[in-house]
């Protein structure tokens, strides 16, 4: 019985062993994408108005890295707060912890060189080598076309230096080892002609994250297969239960939609005459769909992106859109 019990303790220590060693493997080694390349991105008039429609219009870096007026629908972003950070996305929100948009003016990345950058927006790695949770999407980022993301940086770079103080993300265990695994290199794409409606269609999905929102996901938020677009992604709000719409070709999504209406139904929040209506987010429907910033898209692009999503494959799910809170 003694050599029964020895040799549990010595496989108990053995187990113990493994697991440190485990997670200092994945404290010390990861995340594993390499050294930030050497980079001087030249800021040419074309890339800085490129970068600046991208950030604001597709990929919405302004979207997340500013202050959103939640008391407005759709919650629009409040004019003189371009890039001062501090949004945030916590465990009310299904979040596994607390998580906060960055300083994104020279405030808060002056010191941070132009390859840094890249590698952060399209990898998930900081400068000081930390891993950042994939609340922004930097794996649909890291597929685009590297002149695409030097435009951003050129654009971020000539935003106006405003002080900010951001809090600490407060990340819950074991995610907080867990996300360590989630960065990888990137894999830049090509940027297709926006001739070809279909190909442009599909790398500007991409770029805006649509597929993020609109997809169901698992427990632990991973998209689940063979569902894309098709929607009911739950997001919890103050007022109640936001699910994100059905965006297949599907008659339960965008099946009886023209391209005429679905760019008018973005179209509609750039009218001069539209003004977002006040909302009590205690009881009120509301919206995270950045409308006001989707607007501004062209319709160009706009009608490249509809017909990229009426190729995919249809996918029947109609969710309830909105269910207020008792």
């Amino acid at each position: 019985m003694k050599k029964v019990f020895k040799w549990l303790g010595i496989l108990v220590l053995l187990l113990v062993v493994l697991i440190f060693a485990g997670i200092g493997y994945m404290k010390t080694a990861l995340p594993d994408v390499g050294e930030a390349p050497i980079l001087e991105i030249e800021r040419t008039p074309e890339r800085i108005a490129r970068g600046k429609y991208l950030a604001y219009s597709v990929t919405l870096c302004m979207d997340c890295h500013s202050t959103r007026d939640w008391s407005k629908f759709a919650a629009p972003m409040i004019d003189g707060t371009d890039g001062i950070g501090g949004e945030k996305f916590d465990r009310t929100m299904g979040f596994p912890g607390d998580f906060y948009s960055k300083n994104i003016t020279p405030y808060g990345i002056g010191s941070w060189t132009d390859g840094e950058l890249y590698r952060v927006i399209t990898t998930g790695v900081r400068n000081d080598g930390e891993p950042i949770f994939p609340v922004m999407p930097y794996h649909y980022y890291g597929r685009m076309a590297d002149e695409d993301i030097y435009s951003i940086i050129a654009f971020i770079r000539t935003l106006p230096r405003l002080e900010s103080k951001v809090p600490e993300r407060d990340v819950d265990f074991p995610i907080s080892l867990i996300m360590r695994t989630m960065p990888k290199k990137g894999e830049p794409g090509i940027l297709p002609e926006p001739s070809d409606g279909l190909a442009y269609g599909a790398y500007l999905t991409n770029a805006a994250g649509c597929r993020e929102c609109h997809t169901p996901v698992d427990e632990q938020h991973n998209l689940l297969p063979g569902t894309d677009f098709s929607g009911g992604q739950v997001f919890e709000l103050p007022g109640g239960t936001l699910r994100s719409a059905n965006i297949t070709p599907h008659n339960t999504g965008l099946g009886f939609w023209s391209q005429e209406q679905f760019v008018a139904r973005f179209k509609a929040y750039q009218d001069s005459a539209y003004q977002p209506p006040t909302v009590d987010m205690t009881k009120d429907y509301n919206t995270i769909m950045p409308w006001m910033m989707y607007s501004t898209m062209t319709e160009q692009d706009l009608a490249a992106i509809y017909q990229y999503l009426k190729s995919v494959k249809p996918v029947e799910n109609e969710p309830v859109k909105w269910t207020a809170r008792k």
